[in-house]
């Protein structure tokens, strides 16, 4: 079993397969190698999300993908990062879905960057995605609230 050391209290974590030491927001901790949590419970999203997400953060406008990931971090509060290694081929999915579409341009930095714009069918796949989201959130909220005994 692999260990996280976070708030200088070292923790188990039995989802790191590749990981990377890095320093972010005063505490260390250890980086799994995918999309996760930044909290003391780390723990993956639940698949089908990070597409979600993305689209989401790309509906706000064309960006490339370094700011994407920026932008869902600060979002959240810095509570998900996305990794190259699984931001990257998940655009490539979305483009060749059709749900994206990419065009060269400049960026902020002055480098040439793909940025990733939603297609028509990304904004109608993203509103679905939505949709089916919300549907699951407030079904999960049910089941917690009569397990702890709020609703019969």
């Amino acid at each position: 079993m692999a260990v996280g050391i976070l708030n200088d209290t070292i923790q188990p974590c039995d989802w790191v397969t590749l990981f990377t030491s890095t320093y972010a927001s005063g505490s260390l901790y250890v980086e799994a190698d995918s999309i996760h949590m930044t909290t003391a419970r780390k723990s993956d999203l639940p698949q089908g999300t990070l597409d979600l997400l993305l689209l989401t953060v790309i509906a706000g406008g064309p960006q490339h993908g370094y700011a994407i990931a920026q932008r869902l971090q600060q979002i959240s509060r810095e509570a998900i990062q996305v990794r190259q290694g699984s931001l990257y081929p998940a655009l490539h999915r979305l483009e060749n879905r059709g749900l994206l579409s990419t065009g060269w341009r400049r960026s902020e930095t002055g480098r040439q960057a793909r940025y990733y714009s939603l297609t028509r069918k990304g904004v109608a796949a993203l509103e679905r995605e939505r949709s089916s989201w919300r549907q699951l959130a407030k079904a999960v909220s049910l089941v917690l609230r009569t397990a702890e005994g709020g609703v019969s």
